[in-house]
């Protein structure tokens, strides 16, 4: 039996939280703001995560083009409780990561790029 491409993705977000010990989260999201795939826990909304994530994903595009910084990596934010990421997937999606406030950022920072690399292919 074969897997669809939304089941792929999930498995993936699995693999990174799995391989990445202060992942605590991730989501892929569309531009639009609709959830693709994700491994949430169930305590989080998944539509509000969306929505945010496709907003700032926006906002992020939008300053890094205007203030000359060229095209959009990620978005990061940091907060008294961990960190949210976002990372571009291609033009039609981003990475939304929820880490731990002590997360190594660049072992993180390399797996999500891994990540972005194939979940780039599936979409």
């Amino acid at each position: 039996m074969t897997k669809s491409r939304t089941e792929l993705m999930v498995d993936r977000l699995r693999d990174l939280q799995s391989s990445s010990p202060d992942v605590e989260a991730s989501a892929v999201i569309s531009v639009d703001g609709l959830t693709m795939a994700s491994a949430l826990p169930a305590d989080v909304e998944e539509d509000r995560v969306s929505a945010m994530s496709a907003a700032m994903l926006s906002l992020g595009e939008r300053i890094a083009s205007e203030l000359g910084r060229g095209q959009l990596d990620q978005v990061y934010i940091r907060g008294e409780s961990g960190f949210v990421i976002l990372m571009s997937i291609g033009s039609e999606a981003v990475l939304t990561v929820l880490a731990r406030k002590q997360a190594k950022l660049g072992l993180l920072f390399l797996d999500m790029h891994r990540t972005t690399d194939d979940l780039t292919a599936m979409i």
